[in-house]
Formats: structure tokens, sequence, C-alpha cells
């Protein structure tokens, strides 16, 4: 297997656009009063995606039919890290979780009417999306098969009943995707307005992180009535499709993760420079200089990881394991990335002075969303015993 790591012309090209825009557009709105503990208002959030629109970077992920500029994933990889510089960068360009995600499942699942009614203005940043999965115990968590949410049919219509929390977006969000197991048919995705009768975002949780629209709800499903149109994708292929949304997800967090530790060590290496201890700048002591060496080392890694996992990804070739040991790994090295970045700026890394203390609170739930380090360890750990390898994992001769 050769992978060619050299950036194409087009995609330097779009990277430079991506860094001015975050540079002039976005990282001077980062104090703006309308950001809040549940991320940028809705009157934020337009102001910010109509920049992007203006400068022809909205959705850049997108089919080109939905104004997007039809990236593939490793395209995607540079364009989203150059996003994630900013914690309001992705939600500029349209490619934050979970909208980022819905749209990739709409573009692949959705039927045409579907896809014209939800796909279209989310693509066009007009409307948000949330997806309704996450459940309370003794429900569906790290592990799916323990779904409790349920849709019964009712001559010809579903009744959706359950509770979901940890919902990122739920809040002013305009359309979900809930899974739900449907009688013996087994779990299920269907679309439904946020405004419908039955459904109640009952509160909004108080997390560490910060910079999501929405942040993150508890929501109850009280007999939500939906029309069979409102299925997604086929009866009893929940768990399958999923799949085809969370494995390009968990990538793509990866990628946006890369460019905000990014911008913490570009903080945290100015301030080594500037600040001056014992007659010499403190980035001059090995204990400053090696964190920054460590730093650097760390986001090579994951970068390389996200590379080989966006060209296997545009191969069609990318295994579930694969996406599983990329999270650990990008997830591991950038918690480690920003927390010695706080190191670094002693107590000004405990501050809002700099972007640092956010990024690094904003970071830390990355380790836990879309499967925990732990489980996929035990994922991967099982693949290990069972002696399952694959041909390219097997070193030459073996």
């Amino acid at each position: 297997m050769t992978i060619d790591f050299a950036i194409p012309d087009e995609l330097r090209e779009l990277q430079a656009r991506i860094r001015t825009f975050i540079a002039h557009e976005v990282i001077p709105r980062e104090s703006d009063s309308r950001r809040g503990r549940h991320g940028p208002s809705e009157d934020l959030r337009r102001e910010l995606i109509d920049r992007a629109r203006e400068a022809g970077l909205l959705a850049p992920h997108v089919a080109r039919e939905y104004g997007g500029l039809g990236l593939t994933h490793v395209g995607r990889a540079i364009a989203f890290e150059e996003a994630g510089y900013s914690p309001l960068g992705p939600v500029a360009m349209n490619v934050a979780a979970p909208d980022e995600g819905n749209m990739h499942l709409l573009e692949a699942v959705a039927t045409p009417a579907q896809k014209a009614r939800f796909l279209q203005p989310l693509a066009a940043g007009a409307i948000r999306s949330c997806f309704c999965m996450t459940e309370p115990p003794p429900g569906a968590g790290s592990d799916p098969s323990m779904l409790l949410s349920s849709a019964e049919r009712d001559g010809n219509h579903y009744v959706i009943h359950g509770g979901k929390w940890f919902i990122t977006g739920a809040q002013g969000a305009a359309f979900a995707i809930i899974m739900a197991k449907v009688d013996d048919a087994g779990a299920t995705m269907f679309l439904s307005d946020m405004n419908a009768p039955g459904i109640v975002v009952e509160r909004t949780m108080d997390t560490l992180d910060e910079c999501f629209p929405g942040g993150h709800g508890v929501v109850r499903f009280d007999g939500l009535r939906v029309a069979p149109d409102a299925v997604l994708g086929e009866v009893g292929k929940g768990f399958k499709y999923a799949q085809v949304r969370l494995s390009p997800a968990r990538l793509t967090h990866c990628m946006r993760w890369l460019g905000a530790v990014r911008r913490a060590h570009d903080v945290a290496v100015d301030y080594a420079r500037r600040r001056h201890a014992f007659g010499k700048s403190i980035g001059e002591h090995e204990a400053i200089g090696f964190m920054l060496a460590d730093n650097e080392m760390d986001m090579h890694v994951a970068r390389l990881t996200i590379w080989q996992c966006a060209w296997l990804l545009d191969q069609g070739d990318l295994a579930l394991h694969e996406s599983s040991r990329a999270k650990v790994i990008v997830s591991e090295a950038a918690w480690r990335v920003a927390d010695r970045c706080v190191q670094i700026l002693g107590g000004q890394g405990v501050t809002n002075e700099t972007v640092v203390a956010r990024i690094f609170a904003d970071l830390r739930a990355f380790r836990i969303y879309d499967g925990p380090s732990e489980v996929h360890r035990w994922s991967i750990a099982r693949r290990i015993l069972r002696g399952e390898r694959r041909v390219r994992d097997r070193p030459a001769g073996a």
C-alpha cells in the first residue's frame, strides 16, 4: 500500500483560503458576547455562516449540487483542520458536529424527497439538526444493543416513545434523526421536525465544553407520531446506518481537534519565546522546550493517522477497527498537547486571557463521545485476540 502525502495544488490553495478566512473573519469574533455556555447564539451562527458563504467556504464536504465543494476525505482532512483552528471555525463553515455527520448520512441514505426537505437547508446553513441515539441508563450508550426507545406500528404510522440525553444541538435544532426499535424488526432511523407534537427538550445540560450551538440536551419522545416516509433508509437497518455515519464522523472530529490543538500550541510557542525566567526565555529551558517538542511529535503522528484513514475512506477501504484506532490515537494525542499548553502558560493557561483554556475544556469530551477510548481499546483487543489481521497490517513476507 502506497499513500502519497503530498498536498495537491488545489488543496493547498483551499488551505490558504481557509487559513485567511479563519484569521480575518472568525478569530476576531471569538470574544463576541453572543458566545455563551451553550455555544454561539443563533444570531452569531448565522452571521458566521454568511461570512463563509461569501468566501465560498460553506459546507465544503457536501456535494456541489447542495452548495458544497464535494471534497474527498483527504480534502476534508486539510479543510477541517484549518476550520478547527478557531472554536468558531467549524460552526462558520458548517462543518461542526452533529450537522456535518448528519449531512454525510443524509447524502448516503436519504431519499430525494428527504434530501430536498432536510439536507438542502442543512447544507445551506439555514437550519441545524441533532442526532438522537444516546440514552440515559439503562438504555444505549457505548453499547448500542441496549437501545430502549421504541417505535410501534399504529396503522400506517409509527409512534415513538423513549428518552435521550447528551443530544448535541437539540435546543434550537430544526429536525432530528432518531434511533428507535421497531417491534421485531430492530433498530431504525427516523426523521422528524423538532417542533412536532410528542418531542420535548426537557433541559440543556451544563458541560465542560461550550463550542456546540445549542449545547447538549435531554430529549423525551412522548408519543411522537411519524409517517412511513419519515424512515431514513430501511426499517431494521439503523445500526448499519449508524456505522455509515460514525466511522467518518470519528475521523472528522479528529481533523477539527487537530486544528484546535495546533492553535493552542502556537499560543504556547509564542509565550515560551516571550516569557523569561532564570536568565532566558522559558522555551530555552528543557522542561518547556521538551514539552513543545512532544507537542510537535504528537501532532505529527495524529496528522499522519488522520491522512491515512482519510485516504482509505476515499478508497472505500477503511475498516471499523481502523477508525477506532485513529479515534484513540488522535483524541489522546490532542489531549496531551492541550494539557502541555496549559502547563507551559502557567497561570495564564487556566484563565480566559488566551484561547488555550477554552480549547482544553472543550477538548476533554473528545475522549468520551463517539465511543470512549476504553471501549475502542476493548474492541481492538477482541480483534487481536481473535487473530484478525488485514493483509496490509502484516510485515513483508509474513
